[in-house]
C-alpha cells in the first residue's frame, strides 16, 4: 500500500503538436530527444512518453526507423519506463501509428480511446512565424478529426497483444471512458488500468477543475478500484490540473509535448523544467515521487529487460 501512495510523473517530451517554429527548445532530434527523456528522468519522472520527429524540419514521423535512434540511447542512459505513442499525429493511419510499439514492444505504449475534432488552428494567433510551410498547413487545418474507432482501437490491441505491452489509456473525453469499459468488460484489457485523462485541447474535454472531477467520478463510477488514474493539462494548464489531480491521489504528466511553458510568457528551457515543477507541487503536498521500479509495481509492467529495444 505505501507503494501505491506514490505519485507517478509522466513526462511527455516532444509530441506531434506542438511545431519547432514555436519554441527553440522543442527537442527534435534523436539526439535531442535522448537528452530531454534522460534528463526528465533524473529530474524525478519516472515514464517518459515518446514521439519521434524528421530532424531536418520537426514534422512528426511515425517509423520504426526514427525511434530506433534514440531508443537504445535512453534505455543505456536510463531506468526510466519507455512509453511510445500509438496516437503518432492526427493525420496518421492506424497501420503507421502502431509500427513503433509492435515493433520495439514497450513496456507501456499510448492508446486513444475515441475519434474526436481535433483543433490545432487556436495557436496560429499567438504564433505567426513558421519557418517550415508544413507548420502553417497542419495547424490551420480545421478538418482534422482524429479517427480512434472501435475496430482501429482493437486492432491495436490485438497487434500488440503477444508483447507483454501495458497501456496509457488517453481519455479526451467523457465517452472514451465508455469505450475503455466497453474493451475492459470484453476482456480485452486487464487491470490495473493505467487511466490518462486529457484537459484542455481544443475538441476535447475543458480544463476546469469541475471537468476534472467529472472525468475522475466517472471513472471511479466505471472501474473503482481497478485503475490508476493520471492527468494531462494542455498548455498554461498544466500544472493547475496537475495540482488538483495530486491532491486526489491522482498521478499527472508534463512535457513539452502538453505545454510549452514554465510560466507566464515564459518558455520551459528543458523537459526536466517542468518535471521539477511537477514535484515540487508533489512534495510541497506531503507526498513521494515514485521511483521507475514503484511505477513498474504499481502499474504492473513486464520490466526493462523484456522490451525489444
Amino acid at each position: 500500500m505505501a507503494t501505491q501512495r506514490k505519485v507517478i510523473i509522466t513526462c511527455a517530451v516532444t509530441g506531434a503538436i506542438h511545431t519547432p517554429s514555436m519554441s527553440p527548445y522543442l527537442p527534435v532530434t534523436p539526439e535531442e530527444i535522448a537528452d530531454a527523456a534522460v534528463g526528465a528522468a533524473e529530474a524525478g519522472a519516472a515514464i517518459v512518453h515518446l514521439h519521434a520527429r524528421n530532424p531536418e524540419n520537426g514534422e512528426p514521423d511515425q517509423t520504426p526507423e526514427a525511434f530506433a535512434k534514440f531508443l537504445p540511447i535512453i534505455k543505456q542512459r536510463s531506468g526510466c519506463v519507455v512509453n511510445i505513442t500509438t496516437g503518432g499525429a492526427p493525420t496518421m493511419s492506424i497501420e503507421e501509428r502502431v509500427r513503433p510499439a509492435a515493433t520495439f514492444k514497450p513496456e507501456v505504449a499510448s492508446l486513444n480511446l475515441g475519434s474526436m475534432n481535433f483543433g490545432l488552428f487556436g495557436m496560429l494567433d499567438r504564433f505567426k512565424d513558421l519557418k517550415h510551410e508544413w507548420e502553417r498547413s497542419y495547424l490551420a487545418n480545421k478538418d482534422i478529426i482524429f479517427r480512434n474507432t472501435f475496430g482501429q482501437i482493437e486492432y491495436i490491441l490485438n497487434t500488440c497483444a503477444g508483447n507483454g505491452t501495458r497501456f496509457e489509456f488517453e481519455c479526451y473525453d467523457t465517452a472514451h471512458l465508455y469505450n475503455l469499459k466497453y474493451f475492459f468488460d470484453r476482456g480485452l484489457i486487464q487491470a490495473p488500468l493505467f487511466i490518462q485523462t486529457v484537459f484542455g485541447l481544443q475538441g476535447g474535454i475543458g480544463n476546469h477543475p469541475e471537468d476534472v472531477l467529472h472525468m475522475k467520478r466517472t471513472a471511479d463510477r466505471l472501474f473503482g478500484d481497478q485503475y490508476r488514474w493520471s492527468v494531462l493539462g494542455a498548455g498554461r494548464n498544466q500544472l493547475n490540473i496537475a495540482a488538483i489531480a495530486a491532491a486526489m491521489g491522482g498521478n499527472v504528466r508534463v512535457g513539452l509535448e502538453d505545454s510549452l511553458w514554465a510560466g507566464p510568457g515564459r518558455l520551459a528551457k528543458t523537459n526536466a523544467e517542468q518535471v521539477h515543477s511537477a514535484r515540487q507541487i508533489i512534495e510541497g503536498l506531503g507526498l513521494a515521487v515514485a521511483t521507475p521500479d514503484e511505477a513498474r509495481e504499481i502499474l504492473a509492467l513486464k520490466g526493462a529487460d523484456t522490451v525489444a529495444f
